[in-house]
């Protein structure tokens, strides 16, 4: 069961950010695009401003839950240092359970918000507004999926306690730590 809510989980997290990425680059391509019919052609579109900021508004709402799985949103690197090994999974949970709050109340009150919009429209693109603020509850439902199943997986022994690392951070770190020797081997 505990498998399937991860693989599950995986894939949703993986479409959430796949979708983040295209809405920045959307989010690019017309900033770009405003730029140029507003300062080389200056006849400024009317549609790409409004067009961008909504695109942006989608990729950084999305681009929560694969934070929220890696444990980038909630990480305090000095907290990991500082607590002993023992105390970690009680300070993870702390700092789960507060990102768990406030993601249901950004749900919450983001489907509220989306509703209460829906009668107006966004100028230039003539269609609801209400899609520019449904990113906030749908962000935040991917984001509560990708923060449960970090902290199930975590308490399940599935993985480690703290932020995850990735390969070019531990690489550098690693050169890094070459580099100090080689200069202590020089010295001496």
């Amino acid at each position: 069961m505990v498998e399937r809510f991860l693989r599950v989980e995986s894939h949703l997290t993986r479409l959430a950010l796949f979708v983040a990425v295209l809405m920045l680059v959307l989010s690019v391509v017309t900033g770009f695009y405003q730029v140029l019919t507003r300062f080389v052609f200056n006849a400024p579109s009317t549609w790409s401003e409004v067009m961008a900021r909504s695109t942006m508004i989608w990729c950084v709402f999305l681009a929560m839950a694969p934070c929220f799985r890696g444990g980038y949103m909630m990480a305090v690197e000095i907290i990991y240092k500082l607590v002993p090994a023992r105390a970690l999974m009680l300070v993870e949970s702390f700092i789960g359970l507060a990102c768990l709050i406030v993601l249901v109340i950004l749900f919450y009150f983001g489907i509220a918000m989306t509703v209460r919009v829906s009668g107006q429209t966004l100028s230039g693109l003539g269609i609801s507004i209400a899609w520019a603020y449904a990113a906030i509850p749908v962000g935040a439902g991917f984001s509560l999926i990708a923060l449960c199943a970090r902290l199930l997986a975590q308490v399940t022994g599935r993985e480690t306690i703290g932020p995850q690392r990735d390969e070019a951070e531990e690489s550098v770190t690693s050169d890094t730590t070459a580099d100090s020797q080689k200069e202590r081997r020089a010295r001496s």
